[in-house]
């Protein structure tokens, strides 16, 4: 017959077990999931671009805000995934890099002829800073060159998990 010291200790540790697993159980946190292992200033920085985006998950509401309106083709590469539609307003294009104001929105193919925002990509112009000089930072991170198009940019997988990373040009997921 067990004692009553041994039914206290099973009850004990059956408590115990129960309020560890609903601490450790954290809420659906999509920021916390896409910054995780970058700092706080990152993280923090990917709330103030998400509410600033949120908007236009509806492409009609980019359309309304100055993105073009028209379909851009889907970039895709056959080895490293996509990045999807780049909508460019051409306006933000200026000497200034604003979380807020992101220069493209990023749509991926999500089927039936429907597209959902997956990334923002920021770009700075060649003519504003030089390819030459130091690359400017946001989110912590140097902006890439890009000689063809002659901007530096970063793109920022705000709005779907990337696999290659949060700041990576391409996406595995994305398909077009």
């Amino acid at each position: 017959m067990p004692s009553a010291t041994h039914g206290l200790v099973v009850a004990v540790t059956i408590v115990a077990a129960g309020c560890a697993s609903r601490r450790s159980t954290p809420a659906h946190d999509p920021v916390a999931q896409l910054t995780d292992g970058f700092d706080a200033s990152v993280r923090r920085d990917i709330e103030t671009l998400r509410r600033a985006t949120s908007k236009y998950q509806d492409v009609a509401a980019a359309g309304e805000a100055g993105y073009p309106t028209k379909m851009p083709n889907c970039i895709a590469d056959s080895t490293m995934g996509g990045m999807g539609h780049h909508f460019v307003d051409r306006t933000l294009f200026d000497d200034k890099l604003e979380i807020d104001r992101p220069e493209m929105l990023i749509y991926a193919p999500a089927g039936s002829g429907k597209v959902e925002l997956v990334a923002v990509e920021y770009a700075f112009s060649f003519r504003v800073l030089p390819s030459t000089e130091k690359p400017p930072r946001l989110f912590g991170q140097e902006l890439k060159p890009y000689e063809q198009f002659k901007y530096w940019a970063i793109h920022v997988w705000a709005w779907k998990r990337n696999a290659a990373g949060l700041f990576a040009d391409w996406n595995p997921a994305v398909k077009c």
